[in-house]
């Protein structure tokens, strides 16, 4: 019930998370993007298929494996089998970590270890967790300083994640598909 609840949340909050980064991103170079399975009947399907059949433990690990299961048609493919069984990726994740990890890098070693101290006076509404975090928080507070601004600012983080990065590529499965993320996760 409580996996319910969090997808109906979710959806009801895309806005907060990884959808309108990949918005922002692409209408900022006059591209639009369409995210996939947005669509209100699909939507109201995937709602309606039991909790304890969309959990990755039924079988055996496999993210989304309903959707997956319903794409594998190996006497007509309509995708390559390399493609849908891959591991599962985030929208702006699925073009690769090199971008990400040089983004990581680039914020993080323009922040001090006394500046982070100092985080939660400068920022006391939505503190930044990492070096990178802050760096962007002093970006858009240079352009927008207001405490009503910061407050406009939302981040959605999983109840069962346990680190604090809103993208969710430091999680588990992500490490385990690409190792040189332990180095990055380790260094913010």
């Amino acid at each position: 019930m409580d996996f319910q609840k969090e997808t109906i949340e979710r959806v009801q909050k895309l806005a907060t998370a990884d959808l309108l980064r990949a918005d922002k991103s692409t209408m900022a170079h006059g591209l639009e993007a369409r995210v996939p399975f947005l669509d209100k009947a699909f939507l109201n399907l995937a709602i309606k298929i039991k909790p304890e059949e969309k959990q990755p433990a039924t079988y055996g690990g496999v993210e989304k494996y309903i959707l997956r299961k319903a794409f594998d048609t190996p006497e007509k493919p309509y995708l390559p089998e390399s493609v849908l069984w891959r591991q599962k990726e985030q929208f702006s994740d699925g073009v690769g970590y090199n971008w990400i990890d040089k983004l990581i890098a680039y914020g993080s070693a323009r922040v001090t270890d006394q500046e982070m101290e100092k985080a939660a006076e400068l920022f006391p509404h939505n503190t930044p967790a990492t070096k990178e975090a802050y760096f962007y928080r002093t970006i858009f507070h240079k352009h927008f300083p207001q405490a009503s601004a910061a407050k406009t600012v939302r981040k959605w983080i999983p109840k069962w994640q346990e680190n604090q990065d809103p993208s969710g590529r430091a999680n588990t499965a992500h490490v385990k598909a690409d190792p040189t993320i332990a180095t990055v996760k380790a260094e913010v």
